[in-house]
């Protein structure tokens, strides 16, 4: 762990000062299970001033033009470019990721593109079509134009998950602060430090309140967020079930809602599919950030005459996906986040054999320090078990059999969730008429690869609303027209 501290302070961010706290709590390095840090411990009156300096702060920030406001952005482009490399090591021991994928993802990569992306401005107004209204009581006959513009929601809590804490926020922050809005950073408990260096960053660029971090392993702090009268919207990403507590709590005073829920990723194979291609692209998945992945295809439904082939092939694949200390280079798969997590994916996997699933790899725990899960296949799997309707979030994939394409998309269909699902076919053709029955927000054909400037988000418990690209920028706004006599 070259370059972490352990007896580092470190402090809330609210209304540009740095603030101590009166009690922290312990950070975890999944990979070691040794201390890495002492999180501050955020009060619920200090999350209720942090929502109090963002109100205070939007007044002159939306006041700017959108082209003065994304060029803060750049410049915080800029200086996260100089300052994340030596935040590699911290990222790593905090999220327990492989450290290819610190380097490449946690720290780079997506994380500062999107502050790219947002720090170009977009023109968001839309002119009406002049429409000829009619004399009557309430007004006399006129041609009636008008336009069509974007303004900022307010105040904006960004409620961020563990599995990745710099990109999911950078996803968050760029687009809502492009828009006009001001923040409150809420990070998950179990990794919230590069959150805060991230805060300290864009402190030394952003207007004071502007951005606000807010730290606590207390579920008290991110409900007083929801509550608040100064919070306008939350973008929240994480459970459906805290989803939909969220949902429930901001009902009281009509926040604006961005939720991007759980997922059980379905994946399609057909009888005439690249079955090599679709194993590559599911164990590419499978072991990555140890499964930790909202995204990942899981649950594979796969054509009868070749259901044998598509297990024993990712049996084979198993074999080269190394488990080992996530600082090795050469290792694949890493620990998931947390003991209490580890205990919570190996029920699920015995929930699956107790159901009549087939272990045909993995499910033991590997002979070592760290909270680690072996790579799991279940096959045999029927579409009312556990294992199959609800999301591990760890390395474990299960596997049924379709008869053809319309029971596939029965099997794919036959779910809470509908984040991001997946097309294996012998040609774009087919493989895009299914993708278009299937009640899940994203679709990606003969590839596991994501558009990443794509509309992204669910359907059913997997989320409200669609963010990245262009559609970041409108759900962090609110619609008004405006319009008048030509």
């Amino acid at each position: 762990m070259s370059g972490i501290d352990v007896e580092q302070e470190w402090k809330l961010l609210i209304g540009g000062e740095h603030i101590s706290t009166a009690s922290n709590y312990e950070i975890i390095d999944p990979n070691t299970t040794k201390l890495i840090g002492r999180a501050p411990e955020a009060t619920v009156e200090q999350a209720l001033q942090a929502a109090a300096a963002a109100k205070a702060a939007l007044p002159a920030w939306k006041a700017l033009s959108m082209d003065e406001r994304c060029s803060y952005i750049a410049k915080a482009a800029d200086a996260l470019e100089v300052a994340c490399p030596d935040w590699v090591d911290l990222v790593q021991a905090e999220t327990g990721a492989t450290i290819r994928v610190a380097k490449t993802m946690q720290v780079a990569g997506a994380f500062i593109d999107r502050f790219r992306y947002y720090s170009r401005s977009f023109e968001m107004n839309q002119p009406l079509t002049p429409v000829y209204s009619a004399a009557s009581a309430l007004a006399p006959e006129a041609l009636i134009t008008g336009n069509v513009i974007r303004q900022p929601a307010g105040v904006v809590a960004c409620i961020t998950p563990y599995n990745f804490p710099l990109v999911n926020v950078a996803g968050k922050i760029a687009p809502a602060l492009a828009m006009g809005n001001t923040v409150v950073i809420k990070p998950a408990p179990q990794d919230p430090l590069a959150i805060i260096k991230l805060g300290e960053v864009l402190n030394s660029i952003f207007p004071p309140g502007v951005v606000n971090v807010i730290v606590g392993s207390s579920p008290q702090i991110g409900e007083a967020l929801v509550d608040s009268p100064d919070v306008n919207m939350i973008s929240f990403t994480g459970s459906s079930s805290v989803g939909a507590k969220i949902m429930e709590g901001g009902g009281k005073t009509m926040k604006r809602l961005l939720m991007e829920l759980g997922g059980k990723g379905a994946l399609i194979m057909t009888e005439d599919c690249d079955v090599q291609s679709a194993v590559g692209g599911i164990a590419s998945v499978w072991g990555f950030h140890s499964g930790q992945i909202c995204t990942a295809p899981t649950r594979v439904i796969c054509h009868k005459d070749i259901y044998d082939d598509t297990v024993q092939a990712l049996k084979a694949v198993s074999e080269f996906m190394t488990i080992g200390d996530a600082r090795d280079e050469n290792t694949l798969v890493g620990p998931v986040i947390t003991e209490t997590h580890r205990n919570r994916v190996e029920a699920f996997i015995q929930s699956g054999l107790d159901d009549g699933a087939e272990m045909i790899v993995g499910g033991e725990r590997p002979d070592r320090e760290g909270f680690f899960i072996a790579p799991t296949l279940l096959a045999g799997c029927s579409p009312e078990m556990h294992v199959v309707q609800e999301e591990a979030f760890g390395p474990v994939v299960v596997v049924m059999s379709h008869d053809g394409d319309q029971n596939a998309i029965e099997l794919a269909n036959q779910s809470d969730y509908g984040l991001f699902s997946y097309v294996y076919a012998g040609n774009t053709t087919r493989a895009y008429d299914i993708a278009k029955k299937l009640e899940t927000g994203n679709v990606a054909l003969n590839s596991v690869a994501p558009h990443m400037y794509a509309p992204f988000g669910g359907f059913k418990m997997s989320g409200v609303g669609r963010d990245r690209g262009r559609w970041g920028l409108e759900a962090y706004s609110e619609v008004q027209a405006i319009n008048w006599p030509s």
